[in-house]
């Protein structure tokens, strides 16, 4: 049996204070999802026959009470269309032409937790790039760990940094990574992350939005 949705609900993290990456404040991530949702006018209802996303989802989000996966930020970003590191409420830089080089250093990328996997956002500041890079450790050990396969749209590259990875896809397919493997696939199709080894694989991710999904490059 796979979980329910609500088993993988998980309160806010706490920010650490010794210097470790910054964690993402999910109460301050829904109060940014509740003003896109009302400055366009839009109800639980509305936002959710856009989004295909639950309104109790939805709802919990905005509170902060939950964390979202991937795909349903990348949802909910595309229905509000706005850019996705925005929702972030961080300053992002905007580029008004060529875009400058961005640094991130080593353990600061900014974090947002979820059950089963722990997103570290790289250049998260920069907004309108056409990736979204991240380096992520996989919690889930199991298939049963998910309550459904994520799907979204665009194309998605994973290389494994350290530890053993299994991609498993909606089609049955399923593809096994040692260190230096990579992956390349329609990001569409179902799948999920599952670390196989003792310890959680780390991994580095690059999802590509398609030209039709993202947010138009406004000021």
């Amino acid at each position: 049996m796979r979980k329910s949705a609500a088993q993988h609900e998980q309160a806010n993290p706490s920010t650490p204070t010794d210097g470790a990456s910054p964690h993402i404040d999910h109460k301050a991530v829904g109060a940014q999802l509740r003003q896109a949702r009302k400055s366009r006018d839009l109800t639980l209802m509305q936002l959710s026959e856009r989004s295909g996303i639950a309104v109790s989802t939805i709802s919990k989000a905005e509170r902060g009470d939950i964390a979202l996966t991937y795909d349903k930020f990348v949802a909910l970003a595309h229905a509000l269309n706005v850019d996705f590191d925005t929702i972030f409420g961080r300053a992002p830089r905007r580029p008004t032409g060529a875009i400058e080089p961005t640094l991130t250093r080593s353990g600061k990328q900014l974090i947002y937790d979820t059950p089963n996997y722990e997103y570290g956002m790289i250049a998260n500041d920069l907004v309108g790039k056409r990736m979204v890079p991240m380096r992520a450790h996989i919690r889930a050990h199991a298939l049963e760990d998910f309550p459904d396969y994520i799907r979204h749209s665009g194309e998605e590259f994973v290389f494994l940094l350290q530890g053993k990875l299994e991609l498993h896809f909606e089609n049955g397919s399923v593809f096994r990574l040692e260190k230096g493997d990579s992956l390349y696939f329609d990001s569409a199709q179902g799948h999920v992350y599952i670390s196989t080894g003792a310890k959680d694989a780390e991994v580095l991710v690059c999802c590509v939005d398609t030209d039709d999904h993202r947010p138009p490059q406004t000021l």
